[in-house]
């Protein structure tokens, strides 16, 4: 199990203590328990094929030019060019929507050991550190494939390309690899279309999937919000110690902890019925942000953006004057 060590010296007497929050996150060596192993195995086998996705979309390389010039001079020649650039590239983003179906599946399936029963939110992150590590991978893989796909404009025009020439029957004629279908049947390719049309998809997907978690478990409802909540103020009490953050053995373990933070917030926005950012909110909102904007820029505007347009609650009226002003662009 991973360590825990107080991010503050302990003082029964001092009323003032958080005790609560007094958690090492250990993102880097927690190790599953036997009661975790079965649903940790289950999500590993999605965190692995995290890696690749990341490795793919990173790697993303449009098929502008073979579409340009298909659109520019619609022969026979260009437009099978352009179809064999673009059909590789479909097929990736076909394994990056059907990976985010995996997601859908599995959080529910985490969130429920990670919340309810007898234990209370603060027990379920001291003794069940290996889900926790997993959700937090989870969380940054999220964060990590939007900046990507936010990043790289030739997805939603590979993808648009690629709809218009299937919708012309008979038009593409090239000769496939055994066994490879032409194209995507239409209910998959609109589904597609939906996801890659947000801004944030796998976001998108993660605050569905938590959403739903709660409506098919309302007696987990205040567990559900109180777990993110306090997981979120304890990876701004880790990251707002030095000598918590020098026990990192890697220096990227710091942004993940703080994509981690955001997240946290995101996803309470979404679940929690009030939102993250109105007065009574369970979540240090102001002093995420506040040290998010101490960050250097390439880290911290890419988690502010996520802060200001993929929440739900930010623009409502509830949200405090000084909180929208905190996070006006």
């Amino acid at each position: 199990m991973g360590k825990l060590l107080s991010l503050l010296a302990r003082d029964d007497s001092n009323c003032c203590s958080s005790p609560r929050y007094d958690i090492f996150l250990d993102f880097e060596n927690a190790a599953p328990t036997d009661t975790e192993r079965d649903v940790y195995e289950e999500v590993q086998r999605v965190l692995l094929d995290s890696d690749k996705i990341l490795e793919e979309i990173q790697c993303y390389k449009g098929a502008g030019k073979e579409i340009r010039e298909a659109i520019a001079d619609p022969s026979s020649i260009t437009q099978e060019r352009a179809w064999r650039a673009v059909k590789p590239l479909v097929d990736k983003l076909l394994r990056f929507y059907n990976h985010s179906l995996e997601l859908k599946r599995v959080v529910p399936r985490l969130l429920g050991s990670l919340v309810g029963g007898s234990m209370s939110p603060t027990q379920h992150l001291e003794q069940q550190q290996a889900l926790v590590k997993q959700f937090a991978e989870i969380l940054e893989f999220v964060l990590k494939f939007d900046e990507h796909k936010m990043k790289t404009p030739a997805i939603q025009n590979d993808f648009s390309y690629y709809r218009r020439i299937v919708s012309r029957s008979g038009l593409i004629n090239a000769e496939l690899p055994p066994g490879e279908e032409p194209h995507i049947g239409a209910e998959v390719a609109n589904r597609m279309s939906l996801f890659y049309a947000q801004a944030t998809p796998m976001l998108k997907v993660l605050s569905e999937a938590t959403s739903q978690f709660v409506n098919d478990n309302q007696q987990d409802l205040e567990n559900t919000t109180e777990t993110l909540s306090t997981m979120a103020k304890v990876c701004l009490r880790m990251l707002e110690n030095p000598k918590l953050v020098a026990q990192f053995s890697r220096e990227e373990t710091s942004l993940l902890v703080l994509r981690v933070m955001v997240g946290l917030i995101i996803l309470y926005d979404w679940v929690h019925p009030s939102g993250a950012f109105c007065r009574s909110s369970s979540v240090d909102v102001k002093g995420c942000v506040k040290f998010l904007q101490q960050q250097p820029p390439p880290k911290a505007e890419p988690l502010l953006n996520a802060l200001r347009y993929t929440t739900k609650h930010l623009n409502s009226q509830s949200t405090p004057k000084n909180i929208r002003a905190l996070l006006a662009a």
